[in-house]
């Protein structure tokens, strides 16, 4: 080859090209996981990756869209990403076919899978639970992929890891009436609690001179890199202890989920918030809007914070301090269609109180009262399923108000 034209060609100018933008399909999916899912950046950015794969046509022929394997404590979020990643693509967050795989234990229950064989009891009697159908359900013009979900797969029997690894790597299922089931429009997820123990220990030390610091900063969100990395090989440790090589190896992604400190768990708050906003607009009888202080918001932090039970203390909290209140106010009539509740909570008694500050509110100011006040439903559709209301009466504060203590 000609030297002074390798030179030439090396020294032509070309345009710089950016291989960390995303496509605006893939681009809405970050803005849709980002806002139901807080504190896990890199299970987003993985998904999203493989999905921005799968639209461009360069995902593996042959093979399913995406397996992952997702580890972390418990209330982290491993389940809820695939429900938010459904919610997203195909607009319903129970698009999910999932696996149960504490039912799983023994070896002779994979027949609730993939159908009982010829001569067995039971062969073409129920519809196995992996078969076309099911996948397909959920299909739509847009989209049709399908979202297999195996919660807590640990707890499966061997044999359900053995009818995976045909699954995992070529994408196809034979039932037991020979039938034949294809994944390849298919993005496989597993979760599982390995190393939550140790990821415990990790974080709040039982002794040593760090057991006193440890657990205030961890409370606090500040986890720094080596406390993560240490953290994250301490999830990958325990699969490769507890699965086959085999198994491992047909994994594309494994992503070990972070704790959630006290900032994580404060934007939880705010979208736990909003879809109690949605359901009160939407499932009950009564639609009416409310607002928390800060100081009630704080409360709720206080009771729902535990690093050892994540995100799932908080919404427990939720429940008690605040959903269950409402129900009370809603069946003893205390409210009514177009209210407007202030939810403050009182230091001397230490209590939440619920007053009522507005009657009678139009359906548009209530969403214009809510979006101000930050506790506006995620879906327009709750909006739009609330009646009109009366002419908004704006009075002050009773002097009797409801108060509910713990």
């Amino acid at each position: 080859m000609n030297p002074a034209r390798s030179r030439l060609e090396a020294a032509a100018p070309g345009i710089p090209l950016d291989t960390g933008r995303t496509g605006h399909r893939a681009e809405t999916l970050v803005t849709d996981l980002c806002s139901l899912i807080v504190g896990q950046d890199e299970a987003i950015q993985q998904i999203v990756n493989i999905y921005q794969m799968y639209l461009t046509g360069m995902a593996a022929p042959g093979r399913p869209v995406g397996n992952f394997l997702f580890l972390g404590p418990t209330g982290s979020g491993k389940t809820r990403i695939v429900e938010a990643t459904a919610q997203s693509l195909l607009g319903n967050a129970h698009a999910v076919v999932k696996v149960d795989c504490a039912e799983f234990q023994h070896s002779h229950e994979i027949a609730k899978l993939v159908g009982s064989p010829p001569g067995y009891l039971g062969h073409r009697e129920t519809q196995p639970l992996l078969c076309q159908e099911t996948l397909d359900q959920h299909h739509s013009e847009r989209v049709k992929l399908s979202f297999v979900l195996f919660d807590e797969i640990e707890k499966a029997s061997d044999a359900v890891w053995n009818l995976l690894l045909g699954v995992l790597d070529k994408a196809t299922l034979r039932l037991g009436d020979n039938r034949k089931v294809d994944f390849s429009r298919s993005m496989i997820f597993m979760t599982s609690n390995l190393g939550a123990s140790e990821m415990s220990s990790i974080l709040t030390p039982p002794m040593g001179f760090t057991a006193v610091a440890a657990p205030a900063s961890n409370r606090t969100g500040q986890i720094d890199g080596k406390l993560n990395e240490k953290i994250s090989g301490c999830g990958h440790q325990a699969a490769r202890r507890k699965f086959t090589p085999e198994f491992i190896n047909r994994i594309d992604k494994i992503v070990v989920f972070k704790p959630l400190g006290e900032p994580q768990l404060r934007s939880i708050l705010d979208i736990e918030l909003k879809m109690v906003q949605e359901r009160v607009l939407t499932d009950c009888g009564t639609p009416f809007g409310f607002t928390l202080t800060g100081a009630a918001k704080s409360h709720l932090l206080r009771e729902g914070t535990d690093v050892r039970y994540g995100a799932r203390h908080l919404k427990r909290a939720i429940e008690r301090l605040l959903i269950q209140p409402i129900s009370n106010l809603i069946a003893s009539e205390q409210v009514g269609t177009g209210d407007w509740v202030r939810v403050d909570f009182d230091s001397d008694l230490n209590a939440m109180r619920f007053l009522k500050e507005a009657q009678g509110m139009p359906v548009e100011s209530m969403a214009e009262k809510a979006r101000t006040s930050g506790v506006a439903p995620l879906t327009a559709r709750a909006i739009s399923a609330s009646p009109e209301a009366r002419p908004c009466r704006i009075r002050p504060t009773p002097p009797g108000e409801v108060t509910f203590g713990e």
